[in-house]
């Protein structure tokens, strides 16, 4: 029986260490149709889990980018992660870099006229 207890604290302790909202993870985990229940350990995984991979997307773009010149994050540097890191790939689509619209309209003219040949 104490055990049980000590187990209680852990997990109720474990709860404060989470800074995404509970309730936001639980809304997003729902709007799957799959899904008809969640589980309060799985609510909670899922949430410490997902702040712990957001946080490493964040270090690994931090380091690898212009962020440690600045001090700062930009979009640039996760969508390079995203583009640059086989273990962020699925990302890629997520996090594109940023083009301006002439450079895109530039690369689709290039693209017409190579198709003409």
């Amino acid at each position: 029986m104490a055990g049980n207890n000590m187990e209680e604290k852990v997990h109720t302790s474990s709860n404060k260490n989470i800074s995404l909202p509970i309730s936001r993870v639980k809304l997003i985990m729902k709007s799957s149709p799959e899904v008809s229940s969640i589980n309060q350990d799985a609510l909670f995984l899922t949430a410490k889990a997902t702040e712990l991979f957001v946080q490493h997307l964040a270090m690994y773009s931090f380091k690898k980018g212009s962020g440690q010149e600045n001090k700062s994050l930009t979009y640039s540097d996760l969508a390079n992660a995203a583009e640059e890191s086989e273990t962020f790939q699925f990302l890629a689509d997520i996090l594109p870099k940023k083009i301006l619209a002439r450079d895109y309209l530039k690369t689709l003219e290039e693209k017409g006229d190579d198709s003409d040949d």
